[in-house]
């Protein structure tokens, strides 16, 4: 049949009265009961019957069933979850395979808020369902009940709708007022009609008698105006207040804020129940945007929070009270449902769309609009942080949980907040599209996929924090910040204890913490033994310590990375103390030729030797492992003040991602010539022994002799190589010089971990000539990721750590880079070496790793 073409709807009368139900037409009758929708769906459904129409019955709600033994009819079950996108997609994708021409009838919308608490996905739903109908050329019948719903969100499915009919029962009347019928316009369509099921009669009000008899059953049936402007969320919140404080027990309510505010994670779940008060919810929502869950970050931020409150309560007053702000979860779709990108959405979720489809989905989430009412709410939290500096950071549902820590896979953005109210507006809205626009990212969507959660619904809520930190002239900045690890899963001097936890302590903002970056070497604390380090001499200390701090520059308006020689001078005193340590063999050696001034580098000594703030960091970090059963893995500042007062913000928790394997493998005594590699103490990963199938082997020398911005090609081949075996059954090894996932191609490769989540074992080289130095990264993202992965890493060191490397021996194997290098400009570079009766070693508890030929 043709496109809004006329159907028969069961009630002749109201067909005429409404120029006919069409094909293409979604139908919504707003009712007080689902008793009066059956008097107009049943007609409907006998009709279609009798019309021999493909007939679809969508059941999902907890009321009865709206059909019943009618085998014409096919019911199809969806499940309604709190996953919004999995239980639409489950139904776009039944209707695609329905095809065109189908009529349906769909189980009581307000069903919906059950399921997502809040009115706006229940508009949503509606709003990428109605129109995906309307191209089918179908006819779909929805019930709606009166007195549940926010207006804005019954007004957003009169626009979206092509029929929206009100139903309305006083005494013996039932009365029916069209609110919206599309295209089709009559002297009387508009008016109340009266409708008498035992005769069909439909008919419109036109006399006074009925028109008063109607006037008085609307008055009755119509919720007041305060009410009607709240969404079904807000209702909720505040009659939970109400009650609370007028002193009754909320400890129901306080379960459903928990389930549909805070975490989807059962265990978190818990915790967040036992360490939570009721105001702490309160407090949550009231500096919540949107509705929806707060996501993972920043539930792990507020939990850990609470449990230093209640459980170590000294340390809770050195803990910097945070002014963190939520955007929900809702936010995200809602924002994908105003700007017509769900196609694009349901298109990218699809196997074949999944990669292919990313990059264009991305920008168009970097370009879309935030609505009015949105955009006012967004400049609330401009005109409260005034013009200090904040941070807006991805919450993902999924995102910090036990199991699935996602570090480094999402944006964060620092926003300056400097020059008018629009141009920090604009700003703001900005890093929300570039978070937004992340989940499209390579690494992300890899890490999705090799996790199994491709599938999985993953809102993106926002985190927004003030930057902790002072003014240092135009720079601002925390005094530190870091990573703090509540048990060490690789040892990095052999006296420290695992069990007393660790920090990764920079200077300044604690980007240079958690990414491997130029002049990147932040200070590792035991917290055993704080004071003490892997380096013997002052000299060592100095050439392996921070050289740069990342701080926001208020007057460029822009995160920058500055050398300690630009930093230092607007330092106050107090600050360098704390910060900064002498090498005066530096010094020495410089007032021997006459020349006298101070030589200081970055090293937090001042801080490591706080044994208060040192005991306080590891109590801390112990306290929130015990309530976790799990170890922690935390982000942090520390700003200190000229007398020696110190505050903590605890920014970020979640749990620790440790992999266990076996203990220990038998390692062979093997002949020298048949040795690889042999080393100790310089690897980190689980117990292993395993074939290697290839080996990537990137030559140092040649990597350094490329011309700058040719270096990249390499990474880019390496990802190629990564990405055509990454689902073989292929085992493989990595080997490059310097470090792997650095930002900076001084230092090493510049790799994604997409790039290298296929390898089993990553092998940094050191090369003394070209200036290539390993790292063992303990606590920045690439280690999460290594973690996570089980991927073994090890480094080759000019020193005793490096008991045998003899690369020279791979190239007695097939050399296939050519398969991955077309041009071949890579071919002295980047060598592919197919391997035979190559085999891996690792042993964590000896420490040792041997690779044989």
């Amino acid at each position: 049949m043709a496109a809004f073409d006329r159907i028969l709807s069961g009630i002749p009368e109201m067909d005429k009265a409404l120029d006919n139900i069409r094909l293409g037409d979604n139908v919504v009758w707003r009712v007080s009961d689902l008793g009066e929708f059956r008097l107009f769906m049943e007609p409907y459904v006998r009709q279609a019957v009798k019309d021999k129409r493909k007939i679809i019955y969508f059941r999902f709600a907890a009321h009865e069933p709206l059909i019943t033994d009618i085998p014409e009819v096919e019911t199809i079950n969806i499940p309604l979850s709190h996953r919004f996108e999995n239980f639409t997609v489950e139904i776009h994708n039944a209707i695609e395979k329905a095809g065109r021409d189908a009529f349906y009838v769909f189980d009581c919308l307000s069903e919906l808020q059950t399921a997502w608490a809040t009115d706006l996905m229940m508009g949503n739903f509606f709003r990428v369902t109605c129109p995906f109908l309307f191209i089918l050329d179908t006819v779909a019948f929805f019930p709606l009940i009166r007195g549940k719903h926010s207006v804005n969100s019954v007004n957003k499915i009169i626009d979206t709708t092509q029929l929206f009919l009100d139903v309305y029962t006083g005494g013996k009347d039932i009365f029916v007022r069209p609110e919206k019928v599309w295209n089709r316009d009559s002297e009387t369509m508009f008016l109340p009609h009266t409708y008498e099921p035992s005769t069909g009669r439909f008919r419109p009000v036109t006399d006074g008698v009925k028109s008063s008899r109607f006037y008085h059953t609307l008055g009755k049936l119509r919720r007041g105006t305060d009410d009607r402007y709240i969404d079904s969320w807000d209702r909720f919140f505040n009659t939970a207040k109400q009650k609370y404080s007028a002193g009754g027990d909320i400890t129901s309510e306080c379960e459903s804020m928990c389930r549909v505010m805070m975490t989807r994670d059962q265990k978190m779940r818990l915790m967040v129940k036992k360490h939570f008060y009721p105001e702490d919810y309160f407090e949550v929502r009231s500096h919540m945007i949107g509705t929806g869950m707060i996501g993972g970050k920043a539930c792990g931020m507020l939990l850990s929070r609470a449990i230093i409150r209640n459980e170590e309560p000294d340390i809770d007053e050195t803990l910097e009270p945070h002014d963190s702000f939520y955007i929900g979860s809702d936010v995200y779709y809602t924002y994908i449902v105003d700007n017509g990108f769900w196609d694009m959405r349901i298109r990218q979720r699809t196997d074949e769309g999944y990669f292919a489809l990313a990059d264009e989905f991305r920008n168009l989430l970097l370009n879309g609009s935030f609505s009015d009412d949105m955009r006012e709410q967004f400049g609330n939290i401009i005109e409260y942080y005034g013009q200090d500096p904040y941070i807006v950071r991805s919450s993902s549902i999924l995102e910090d949980g036990f199991g699935n820590a996602f570090a480094g896979k999402y944006e964060s953005v620092f926003c300056t907040n400097r020059g008018s109210f629009e141009d920090r507006l604009a700003e703001f809205e900005n890093a929300i599209k570039t978070v937004y626009a992340s989940t499209m990212g390579l690494s992300a969507l890899d890490y999705r996929k090799r996790r199994g959660l491709d599938k999985r619904d993953e809102q993106m809520a926002l985190l927004v924090q003030r930057v902790s930190g002072s003014y240092y002239g135009t720079y601002y900045m925390p005094c530190a910040a870091g990573v703090g690890y509540s048990y060490s899963p690789y040892r990095f001097m052999q006296t420290a204890d695992p069990k007393a936890g660790m920090l990764r302590l920079v200077m300044g903002l604690g980007t240079s913490a958690v990414d491997r970056t130029e002049g990147s070497y932040p200070r590792l604390v035991s917290l055993d033994v704080p004071e003490r380090t892997v380096y013997s001499t002052v000299a060592d200390r100095h050439r392996f310590s921070q050289r740069n701090a990342e701080v926001i520059n208020t007057t460029a308006r822009k995160l920058e990375t500055v050398k300690l020689e630009e930093l230092e001078p607007v330092l106050p005193r107090y600050t360098g103390n704390v910060l900064l340590e002498h090498d005066f063999e530096a010094e020495q050696r410089l007032s021997e030729t006459g020349r006298y001034r101070a030589v200081r580098f970055i090293s937090c000594r001042g801080l490591v030797r706080n044994k208060k703030l040192m005991d306080s960091m590891r109590r801390m970090l112990a306290c929130i492992q015990a309530e976790y059963d799990y170890p922690v893995d935390t982000e942090f500042t520390i700003n200190v003040s000229d007398d020696g007062e110190y505050t903590i913000d605890l920014l970020q928790c979640r749990p620790l991602q440790v992999v266990r394997g076996k203990d220990s493998v038998n390692i062979p005594d093997a002949a020298g010539e048949n040795i690889l590699l042999s080393s100790r103490g310089a690897s980190m990963g689980l117990s292993r022994e395993e074939e290697l199938d290839y080996i990537v082997y990137v030559d140092p020398i040649g990597y350094y002799n490329m011309p700058y911005k040719d270096k990249i090609t390499v990474a880019q081949m390496i990802g190629r190589i990564n990405w055509h075996f990454r689902s073989s059954d292929k085992h493989m090894m990595l080997m490059v010089p310097g470090r792997i996932g650095t930002s900076s191609q001084e230092l090493g490769v510049p790799t994604a971990f997409s790039d290298i989540s296929g390898f089993d074992v990553i092998c940094e080289m050191e090369e003394t000539k070209a200036g290539y130095n390993p790292e063992l990264s303990y606590g920045s993202h690439i280690f999460q990721d290594l973690v996570e992965a089980e991927i073994l890493y090890t480094a080759v060191f000019n020193n005793s750590k490096t008991l045998g490397f003899y690369p020279d021996k791979l190239n007695r194997f097939e050399n296939i880079s050519a398969e991955f290098d077309e041009s071949g400009a890579l071919s002295e570079i980047v060598k592919v070496f197919r391997v035979s009766g190559c085999t891996l070693y690792h042993d964590i508890n000896k420490e040792q790793l041997l690779i044989t030929l």
